[in-house]
């Protein structure tokens, strides 16, 4: 059986989704963050060598990266006629787009925030080079998403894809963690009202956080 190992307000909301909207069977344990340090406590910790979520089992393998994951769980589980896959093909138009905006998650709008997360708790002035060039860099980044959102329903193009999976954790549970407003974007607005009118995106959340309202705003 498939074990979603999720970290309650972590990407592995991103494997609860996945599971939800390809609507396949699973088992989901919700672990509790450490009520001091926000963390990870020593069950979760335990499930693999890095210690971080998202973490699955599937019989006797243990896998942890959310891209990983979710790789492993569209090629392994997802429906084999190639219909709802949630994939773009080789010969699909939007292919590179899909494989831009998959990796574009947590390589480089995933990494911005945490970076800016991590100076913001350092309690540095606001005009320290570091700082300002880092909150630089996440507002390029949003402001690419934001061009790229205002030409297409969805990152891959006109159909919702795991790129999109992969994304939303940054624009809305991350940002309990490095609040940010995004008021200035109204296409990533208009996107995330789309994503939250998603059956799966719902149900994923009721499951895995039923005590947090989606940051969709």
């Amino acid at each position: 059986m498939l074990t979603v190992h999720h970290l309650g307000k972590s990407q592995s909301e991103r494997i609860v989704w996945l599971c939800e909207e390809l609507g396949i069977p699973y088992e989901l344990k919700v672990y509790d963050r450490h009520p001091v340090t926000r963390l990870a406590q020593a069950d979760y910790k335990a499930l693999h060598p890095i210690g971080a979520a998202p973490v699955i089992t599937d019989g006797d393998l243990v896998l942890a990266e959310s891209a990983a994951i979710v790789d492993y769980i569209v090629a392994k589980h997802g429906p084999k006629d190639g219909k709802g896959r949630l994939v773009l093909g080789a010969d699909h138009p939007d292919f590179a787009q899909f494989l831009y905006w998959f990796h574009f998650a947590n390589g480089t709008l995933q990494p911005a925030t945490g970076r800016n997360m991590i100076l913001g708790r350092l309690n540095l002035p606001s005009d320290n080079p570091l700082l300002v060039a880092m909150k630089a860099r996440l507002d390029l980044a949003l402001g690419f998403l934001e061009a790229r959102l205002g030409k297409a329903d969805y990152l891959a193009g006109r159909e919702f894809t795991t790129a999109d999976i992969m994304l939303v954790f940054t624009l809305t549970t991350m940002r309990l963690f490095l609040p940010y407003d995004l008021a200035p974007y109204p296409a990533i607005l208009a996107y995330l009202q789309r994503i939250g009118g998603r059956p799966a995106y719902q149900r994923a959340m009721r499951k895995g956080d039923p005590d947090l309202t989606p940051l969709l705003t």
